[in-house]
């Protein structure tokens, strides 16, 4: 590989913009050219050996640069990332250089072999990778200061020098993609593999999820419907509909791990090898050697990581919690404000204030939510985590805790504390409807009418321009560096996952949970395709094997829901009447019946396989290539050593 660099032409004569670099306006000439030279400077320089083109306009600025890379150089780049392509023989494996013609479809004049997406994908990484040497500041700004090791793009980002970096969008794919995704409505599956061409792993498993996780909510809403119809108050009717319900939490999931291994075995990216990963471009320590790979990388002390963790960010998580407890209690307050005014005054307005209460309360909750969720990723990037897999990893855990008792707390304190069913009907269908109708406004309709207006804005200013660059392109980067910027699917999947909770912990108690999901999700599924193709600008693709650890969580909400339904069920006056003369039987026996339905549930999460048989047996058989061939090689080298 390191030969490989050597050769390496940086000249295109076809030069393919793919990404879109803007800097501050005002940024100094000698700021300009010290970072473009990086750019384009050879891997053995400390460069990134890409192309660079500026965007120039009639008013003469030139804080836009475009920037693409050689085929050639794009082929070694995916070699370096450990892309994963299909090869002559329908098997799937890690792409290299010198083996190039062995996989299918591969040319040396054919530049659509990767991706575009896979072509922006290895510019960011070769441009998040540029790490200062022996520079102590950026030329042309002595208060940003640099040293070894650090990141030159998150330091020009912090210093406010670059504005912004974003890959383009490509306008025939998109308008391809938009008519079979969402451009008439119809009854079927998304075109995942589509848009995993043009997005990424990451958001096609979304997407995959997103959709599996809709057709497993319809049995449990037709099941629902007439439970909720005929059997309102007789909660013993409830025993089955719950045992279905936890059962299937459990079937669903492990399911979906097998549709998800056969996903990712199609894109290569359950092959990816993940173990030797680059750190994130906000890793901050001195210049070091990875004693593993060997590279230079920035190198930082886990005790310092630790300390940060459990005597700053523990207390501070804490903190909110403590505070999310005494806004549930004002809540509290205000229902029985409401239940007092409804007592004194019967009427159509007393009766619809019993509601204010709780809709007040929702609307509460997704602001602190949104507020804890800022606090959150910035204790997570002060811990300076290496890896950009356990930066997520303890985002996630800190959300998760926040909005779990935010969300839920509430219901529990209803259901076990004031033991008031009608009042946990009420407030669990008003928290569910509210936040649904919230989130679609929030994250669908505001953006894409705020949008629309900014678009013709742009449109009059641009088409006002005359430059000799294709007015097309200039048109396309104005518009596209003005929309929103989607910072991936964490509130995607934080959205699923609090539904989930809300039709799993309580389902026994309001069993139209189900119904308002599967039709939240349907336009969801929409909402969320119009706003990655016409809202957002186009996010780099990030290849993934799996949904990471929101897998887990799904998994312990479902374990959660065990506890929740039998602890409900075991309080219904139906259940209390079967043990009249002993209290403890009938905590006994709730506690058996649950511990029969988790033993269910393990029992059934070991018996299903993660993954199928066929994917099992490739894998082994691309492992036993694998071993077979370094053997190979070690014969070769005992060979030429002997001889």
């Amino acid at each position: 590989m390191a030969e490989s660099w050597t050769f390496l032409d940086t000249s295109e004569p076809n030069f393919r913009p793919l990404v879109v670099i803007e800097l501050a306006k005002g940024t100094k000439e000698e700021t300009i050219a010290w970072f473009t030279k990086r750019i384009v400077d050879k891997k053995g320089n400390g460069g990134a050996q890409l192309l660079v083109k500026p965007l120039v306009t009639e008013n003469g600025d030139e804080n836009i640069y475009l920037v693409g890379a050689s085929h050639l150089r794009l082929l070694l780049g995916a070699e370096a990332v450990g892309l994963v392509k299909e090869c002559n023989d329908n098997s799937m494996r890690a792409f290299t250089y010198s083996s190039r013609k062995t996989f299918k479809d591969f040319a040396d004049d054919n530049h659509d072999f990767l991706t575009m997406a896979e072509c922006q994908y290895i510019i960011k990484h070769e441009l998040e990778n540029l790490r200062a040497k022996d520079e102590k500041m950026i030329p042309g700004y002595p208060q940003a200061k640099l040293y070894p090791g650090k990141s030159i793009v998150r330091r020009l980002l912090t210093s406010g020098i670059l504005v912004q970096i974003f890959p383009l969008h490509d306008r025939e794919e998109l308008k391809k993609l938009r008519h079979s995704w969402y451009g008439r409505v119809k009854v079927g599956y998304q075109p995942l593999d589509e848009i995993r061409s043009y997005f990424g792993e990451t958001i096609a498993l979304y997407f995959g999820f997103l959709e599996y996780f809709t057709f497993a909510l319809v049995p449990m809403a037709v099941i629902g419907i007439p439970y909720y119809v005929f059997a309102w108050e007789d909660y013993d009717k409830y025993v089955m509909f719950a045992t279905f319900n936890l059962l299937w939490s459990t079937v669903i999931l492990e399911v979906w791990k097998r549709i998800c291994a056969i996903m990712t075995y199609r894109w290569g990216t359950l092959l990816m090898k993940r173990q030797f990963e680059e750190p994130r471009p906000g890793f901050r320590g001195v210049l070091g050697v990875n004693p593993v790979t060997g590279r230079e990388e920035p190198v930082y002390s886990s005790i310092r990581r630790q300390i940060r963790i459990y005597l700053v960010s523990l207390p501070f998580v804490c903190l909110c919690l403590y505070f999310s407890l005494y806004v549930m209690m004002i809540y509290f307050d205000l229902e029985q404000w409401a239940l007092d005014y409804h007592e004194e005054n019967e009427s159509n307005l007393s009766n619809l204030m019993l509601y204010v209460p709780s809709i007040i309360y929702a609307v509460v909750i997704e602001i602190m939510n949104r507020i804890y969720r800022y606090a959150a990723e910035f204790l997570t990037s002060w811990e300076n985590h290496r890896l950009e897999s356990s930066y997520q990893n303890h985002l996630i855990l800190k959300v998760l805790v926040f909005n779990f008792l935010n969300c839920f707390a509430s219901l529990f304190y209803i259901a076990f504390v004031l033991f008031d069913m009608k009042l946990l009907r009420q407030s669990l269908a008003t928290l569910l409807i509210t936040s649904q109708i919230l989130n679609q406004f929030a994250e669908s309709l505001l953006p894409y009418w705020l949008q629309k207006r900014h678009k013709k804005r742009m449109k009059k200013r641009v088409c006002s321009l005359k430059t000799d660059m294709d007015m097309s392109l200039v048109e396309q980067v104005n518009l596209e560096k003005e929309m929103g910027t989607y910072f991936g699917t964490f509130d995607d999947y934080l959205e699923l996952f609090l539904q989930f909770g809300y039709v799993s912990l309580f389902s026994c108690v309001y069993p139209l949970a189900a119904v308002f999901a599967v039709l939240n999700n349907i336009t969801e599924i929409y909402s969320d395709a119009l706003k990655m193709c016409r809202v957002y600008k186009r996010p780099f693709a990030e290849p993934t094997a799996n949904i990471g650890v929101w897998q887990l969580a799904f998994e312990t909400m479902s374990v959660i829901s065990v506890v929740t339904n039998c602890m409900l069920i075991g309080m219904s006056p139906q259940v209390n009447a079967l043990f009249p003369d002993s209290k403890m039987d009938l905590v006994l026996t709730v506690a058996l019946v649950e511990h029969l339905l988790l033993a269910i549930k393990f029992i059934m999460a070991f018996v299903i396989p993660d993954k199928p048989r066929d994917i099992q047996i490739k894998l082994a058989k691309l492992e036993f290539e694998s071993l077979e061939a370094l053997k190979q090689q070690v014969r070769v080298t005992v060979k030429s050593i002997v001889g």
